[in-house]
């Protein structure tokens, strides 16, 4: 039996080579996005937690928080939490697991560059952290949060959730890189439960006195502090709360890239 040879021409040329940088840090950020949403501890750590707190809080008078209702002082205060729960603790277990177990060595190996792995971080990140807003907002409109919301307030809570999101990214990247994971996973837990209880996440940075200023130059201190500034008393741009978390990300972000291990 014969058979009639394709013409070469009719099958397409071969082609070797990278995808487009644009669409590989977008199928890596699809993976990693993915990948968090089946991991059920994650979901309580970056979405379940908060809410619950908001909930508890905004009605049982377990703490006093001045003058106000306790909701317009515990909404903004549990957007910081949002933030810290994904940009830090939740991103420094991963990527120290990550680590551990040679997805990043695995993943230097392919054409991805490094830049291109921690844009897809960043960019999971920021889709996390707007669904967590997203429902954080619902939530709290729910339980009769009433924020200032004109555009100069929602701007300058953007830029602080951008500030903020990029010093803890720098402190985890810095955890997970430099720690083993086990180490990391017993830190980041730490810190997260410190920085819930000294953040003015949920109690009021007054009610530690000589210590305050001190806790105001933490990034969970001054995100809380300009959130609420912002949004509870619709004040302009918190410019010390910026610097702040300014210089915590410049110089965490710095030393992370210096000493950061990928094995």
């Amino acid at each position: 039996m014969t058979g009639t040879a394709t013409p070469a021409a009719a099958w397409p040329a071969p082609a070797p080579g990278a995808a487009p940088l644009r669409r590989m840090v977008a199928a890596q950020a699809g993976l990693e996005f993915r990948t968090l949403a089946r991991n059920g501890e994650q979901l309580l750590l970056v979405l379940i937690i908060p809410v619950l707190l908001l909930a508890a809080f905004s009605h049982e008078p377990l703490v006093n928080f001045g003058p106000g209702k306790r909701i317009d002082f515990l909404a903004p205060g549990i957007l910081a939490l949002a933030v810290l729960s994904t940009a830090f603790t939740s991103q420094a277990i991963a990527t120290g697991f990550e680590r551990r177990y040679g997805v990043l060595k695995r993943l230097g190996s392919t054409p991805l560059r490094r830049s291109g792995l921690i844009t897809a971080k960043t960019l999971t990140v920021l889709a996390v952290e707007l669904l967590q807003s997203a429902v954080i907002v619902v939530v709290g409109l729910a339980l009769g949060w009433r924020p200032h919301a004109g555009g100069g307030a929602v701007a300058w809570a953007l830029l602080l959730v951008l500030a903020g999101t990029s010093a803890f990214s720098g402190l985890a990247l810095l955890m997970a890189g430099t720690l083993r994971a086990e180490a990391t996973l017993a830190a980041a837990n730490l810190l997260y439960l410190v920085m819930l209880g000294l953040g003015g996440v949920v109690f009021p940075l007054t009610r530690f006195r000589a210590a305050q200023p001190g806790l105001k130059l933490l990034p969970a201190g001054a995100l809380s502090d300009g959130l609420r500034s912002v949004l509870q008393h619709g004040s302009g741009l918190p410019v010390r709360d910026l610097a702040v978390l300014t210089a915590w990300a410049i110089v965490s972000i710095a030393i992370a890239a210096r000493t950061f291990r990928w094995e």
